[in-house]
């Protein structure tokens, strides 16, 4: 995939542009220091894009010319913009329902799929699918794989899961079609609290191995 640097218009408000995937995070951390902040009523990344959304249909010219310029100049590597983002550290029991498929499905032991996933560098890309999902990258090229052929109906929260170079945590009450490798005790998502997403944009991830 290639930016074209093309801004879409979406909705009276916004604008989307496509973004390199391994750009996005270091964008959306850019925009928080960019003296035209006060424009964005909010910056919503997904997969391969980055919605901008202007307080006021009144700034969409200003925001439009001030996201262009980002992309021009903003430097491309993936660590740009995010030495101050937090580092989560997840305990996880890898006792996944799906580990021992995953490891024979890849070549690999179980012990050999654990030690590749708490070794890799892991970021938070983008939230979607659902409130508190995380899609977090970096799960190395050794642990590829589809996702399931047939998701479950509903997969219980905290439970850890991979597809392709992904790894999830699951905020319970939905769907799942990724493959189960451990769970953790960690609250990531609580509608109770302040701020109910323990994960941002951009934060490092560390998944420890934990017996219990």
């Amino acid at each position: 995939m290639t930016e074209s640097g093309d801004l879409l218009r979406a909705g009276d408000r916004a604008w989307i542009v496509d973004v390199t995937p391994d750009r996005i995070a270091s964008v959306v951390a850019a925009v928080r220091v960019q003296t035209w902040s006060a424009l964005v009523e909010d910056v919503v990344p997904a997969a391969r894009s980055i919605m901008f959304r202007a307080h006021t249909s009144a700034d969409m010219r200003a925001l439009a010319d001030n996201v262009r310029q980002l992309l021009r100049t903003a430097r491309t590597d993936a660590s740009a913009g995010l030495p101050d983002r937090d580092t989560v550290v997840i305990p996880v029991r890898y006792d996944g329902e799906d580990l021992d498929e995953v490891a024979r499905s890849l070549g690999m032991t179980t012990q050999e799929v654990v030690e590749a996933h708490t070794a890799a560098e892991h970021r938070v890309g983008f939230f979607g699918f659902a409130p508190g999902f995380a899609y977090i990258d970096g799960a190395p090229d050794a642990l590829k794989l589809p996702r399931r052929s047939s998701p479950r109906p509903r997969v219980g929260a905290g439970l850890v899961a991979i597809a392709g170079t992904q790894t999830v945590v699951y905020p319970g009450g939905t769907p799942g079609g990724w493959h189960l490798i451990g769970s953790t005790s960690e609250v990531l998502w609580d509608i109770d609290a302040a701020n109910p997403s323990r994960l941002s944009v951009g934060d490092r991830v560390i998944f420890e191995v934990v017996s219990r």
